[in-house]
């Protein structure tokens, strides 16, 4: 299957064709490990999964990295606040983020890279930086000379006419409005971690860090770099200037971002306690696989509204597929009779869906329509129906794999078709009536826009 993927760099959507065939190389920026990882973060997680997911599907060997951030300024102020050590403070909550993305059905990365691990790597390159002239060193620490990369904003597509020569900035992230030369290298101050370096003893910029430990585990170029649109600069375009200008070659090949999680069409933010984690989620009741649901219902580029509500209809969205493959279970064998063709008319339009910048919302309405066609067909073939359920799943990761049938008897199964042929008929006290006969035997009809569903009480 053909994969065509938004690359931020160009602003386009691009056939995907990989460096290497048959291997896909892939970076993320993972988290930075000073408290839980909200929803808003997961999202951006859940995204490079499903993209992960359709490359799987389409054969491809995947060596995806992910870093850990576990020395910076948050971090650091973290455990100062805490009054316990960089590494105990940031190992809790790297094993959480870790449990999250296990909740979530996430594949795991190939590799977990922690920057306090690769300090050798980083000094490295901004040695490189350094003799290359991209890189100069004021009161202790290294700055990278923004005005030497003439490339610089091409990611962000920045106007640089503002910029002001030699100004400077210290901390890790800033705004556009805000265009100056970055530090690589910060020189040591009192109660910080430092480790020795040519430059002095100190420790290494936020940016740094990534184009060091996905340059040493995936090469001076490589496919794929993902991460929330929040990243785009200056993070994603600093990673640009220091790798390309250390290397001569260019950096990444697809750069893709998923959009910002609203919150009542509002942004997350400590002031309007909107802050919400996956452990928030788990104590109202719902299962981590339900917000998966809710973020498979928009499109990664497309900004997400997140309700108490919309996240209650993706419950029972999902609770209503995990009921139509128990259906379909319980039936088992198809009928010798040939095989419809919107099995695969179906088949074929999720995976153009998927396929065409991972399009998820529109691969859940094949999906559903596909349950409706299936619930109004005379002839059932349920072992096809559970086939292409599978396959459908092994792209959105609901985990439908693991329901198992509920053996309905063949009593009940009369009585919801006579039912059904009232409802048919407009009969509706009919209807009710045998509702109520189910109700006692111990199973409850459900009817959905999708068609009716029996489950035990």
């Amino acid at each position: 299957m053909d994969l065509k993927l938004y690359n931020t760099l160009s602003r386009k959507k691009e056939l995907f064709k990989p460096l290497k065939k048959g291997v896909v190389h892939m970076y993320t920026c993972g988290p930075t490990v000073y408290n839980f990882a909200h929803i808003g973060n997961l999202r951006a997680y859940l995204f490079q999964d499903i993209l992960k997911r359709v490359l799987q599907k389409n054969g491809y060997q995947i060596n995806h990295v992910m870093n850990i951030t576990d020395v910076d300024d948050k971090t650091i102020a973290g455990a100062k606040a805490a009054r316990i050590s960089l590494k105990e403070f940031t190992s809790t909550y790297e094993t959480a983020f870790i449990q999250d993305l296990k909740k979530l059905n996430i594949i795991l990365p190939s590799t977990f890279t922690r920057a306090t691990e690769h300090i050798p790597e980083m000094i490295d390159v901004i040695q490189k930086l350094v003799a290359h002239q991209y890189a100069y060193m004021k009161d202790g620490s290294v700055y990278y000379d923004v005005s030497a990369f003439k490339p610089y904003g091409k990611l962000a597509h920045l106007d640089k006419k503002g910029l002001k020569a030699g100004a400077r900035v210290d901390v890790d992230e800033y705004s556009k409005d805000e265009v100056q030369d970055f530090v690589l290298w910060k020189q040591q101050k009192p109660d910080e971690p430092a480790w020795d370096s040519p430059f002095g003893k100190g420790r290494p910029g936020w940016h740094i860090e990534c184009s060091a430990m996905s340059m040493k585990e995936l090469g001076e170029t490589f496919d794929i770099h993902t991460g929330g649109v929040d990243l785009i600069f200056p993070h994603h375009e600093n990673e640009i200037a220091q790798s390309e200008a250390a290397t001569g070659k260019l950096f990444v090949r697809y750069w893709l971002h998923s959009e910002h999680l609203l919150i009542d069409k509002e942004k997350m933010s400590k002031s309007l306690h909107n802050i919400y984690t996956l452990q928030d989620i788990e104590e109202k009741a719902f299962s981590p696989l339900d917000f998966r649901y809710l973020v498979l219902g928009a499109h990664y580029r497309s900004k997400l509204n997140f309700t108490w509500q919309s996240l209650e209809s993706a419950r029972h969205a999902r609770k209503e597929l995990e009921e139509f493959v128990r259906e379909v279970l319980a039936e088992k064998k198809d009928p010798k009779k040939p095989l419809p063709a919107f099995y695969a008319s179906a088949k074929k339009q999720f995976l153009a869906a998927i396929t065409d910048d991972l399009n998820s919302p529109k691969a859940l309405g094949v999906l559903w329509k596909f349950i409706r066609h299936y619930r109004t067909t005379k002839t059932k073939h349920p072992a096809s129906a559970y086939e292409l359920m599978v396959t459908f799943d092994a792209l959105l990761g609901l985990d439908l794999y693991a329901v198992r049938s509920i053996q309905i008897p063949a009593t009940i199964k009369t009585l919801v078709v006579k039912r059904e042929e009232a409802r048919q008929k407009k009969h509706w006290l009919e209807a009710d009536i045998l509702r109520g006969e189910l109700q006692k035997k111990g199973w409850e009809v459900k009817d959905t826009a999708h068609g009716s569903i029996i489950t035990k009480r």
